[in-house]
């Protein structure tokens, strides 16, 4: 019996104005639109074509085009990326995945390189916050909304998603909120840990196919774990206080630049005082910390990434018909700045936010007089104070 499907709602972007097709995914029957249908095939097609061979050297050279300092735990995250591909593509079911736990004080770069990783590889890659997560049944968002963000960049391809990679930014957000034992439950803690157990381990998650809580009437999506790779990076903001206790002064050990595998041994005792039950931070088994910017650093993040603060700024000044420059030694301040204000690179675009919105609106002014258009903007060292101008160059 030929059954009409064009009344029927598509599984996948709930819409049912073009014509239905009934697909089936793991013996579970759906409902796919034309949109979607044609959609997926076109990506799977650009997979396709896109296979040229991925290397750790590859990837770290890429990561240096975006990223300052940090290249022992570049060289050791390019490593980790390499194998948890070549696994997947040659189906080595032998090896177990490695997580992988990214510790560092804000603004040192640990979501940038997420950002960088996703872009160059042709591996599925998911971005969530760990901010948002609760436990089931509670006010926020379960912990199969990490699956289900990554199910979606991989337009609803199981088999792509069970492969891909899901980064947690700000996981120390879920540790315990105190060591001792409440009668308030700690849903947004504890609570998340013991969920996320199972699925950085590896098991079968059920997905809502539409995203959002779980509930009797709704259709799921089983999703196998086991090879998707878990990064998850956070500050540990006071972690510092509890590693430096000890007599081997582990942890973030400012002075010392090359030290960016962690002493396993101590910091998992260390990182279950801070509020991690023992089997989450056993999930876990490259440990690496990212060091504070020191300021050679700070200087060459201005200029030096292919999209750099400073090129940013320029491409702004571009849409006025305007050429800034900025001279070395006002660089050097801009750094200098940044370093006092202790909030990683994050200070270089507080800086320069408040120093150019100001020059933006002034050269909207001056642009308008009679033979005073600005042809280009020179920043120096002294332009810096906000009390002394910039140099101003008219055509």
């Amino acid at each position: 019996m030929n059954i009409d499907y064009e009344f029927f709602i598509c599984s996948f972007c709930n819409d049912n104005k073009d014509n239905i097709n009934k697909i089936i995914i793991d013996k579970d029957i759906y409902y796919i639109c034309r949109k979607c249908l044609l959609y997926r095939e076109n990506d799977n097609k650009k997979d396709e074509e896109n296979n040229s061979e991925i290397n750790p050297t590859y990837i770290y050279n890429e990561l240096n085009k975006d990223i300052i300092g940090h290249d022992n735990v570049k060289k050791i995250l390019s490593i980790s990326i390499f194998n948890h591909y070549i696994k997947n593509k040659y189906k080595i079911n032998n090896i177990n995945k490695s997580n992988i736990l990214l510790i560092g004080p804000t603004g040192c770069g640990k979501t940038l390189i997420a950002k960088s990783i996703s872009k160059l590889l042709n591996i599925p890659f998911s971005i969530s916050d760990a901010t948002s997560l609760t436990e089931a049944g509670y006010v926020g968002e379960d912990v199969e909304s990490l699956i289900y963000n990554l199910l979606r960049i991989c337009n609803f391809d199981i088999k792509k998603t069970e492969e891909g990679i899901i980064f947690i930014d700000e996981i120390d957000k879920i540790s315990r909120k105190s060591y001792n034992p409440s009668i308030t439950r700690d849903v947004s803690g504890e609570g998340v840990q013991q969920a996320l157990l199972k699925i950085i381990e590896g098991t079968i998650a059920n997905i809502p196919i539409r995203g959002g809580r779980k509930h009797p009437y709704q259709e799921f999506i089983n999703i196998d774990t086991s090879n998707i790779l878990f990064i998850c990076s956070g500050s540990f903001n006071g972690l510092d206080k509890i590693t430096n206790k000890n007599k081997y002064n582990i942890g973030f050990n400012l002075d010392n630049k090359n030290d960016n595998f962690l002493n396993t041994n101590y910091l998992y005792n260390d990182l279950i005082k801070y509020g991690f039950i023992p089997e989450f931070v056993g999930r876990f088994s490259i440990l690496l910390k990212l060091n504070n910017l020191n300021l050679k650093e700070m200087i060459k993040i201005l200029v030096k990434p292919r999209n750099s603060i400073i090129n940013q700024y320029k491409e702004i000044f571009k849409l006025y018909n305007i050429e800034i420059d900025f001279e070395k030694d006002s660089l050097i301040k801009i750094a200098k700045k940044s370093v006092k204000l202790k909030i990683g690179a994050r200070g270089l675009k507080y800086i320069l936010d408040d120093l150019l919105i100001d020059l933006m609106f002034y050269v909207n002014y001056e642009k308008n007089k009679k033979n005073k258009r600005i042809k280009k903007i020179v920043i120096n060292k002294e332009s810096l104070n906000k009390k002394n101008k910039p140099i101003f160059i008219y055509e």
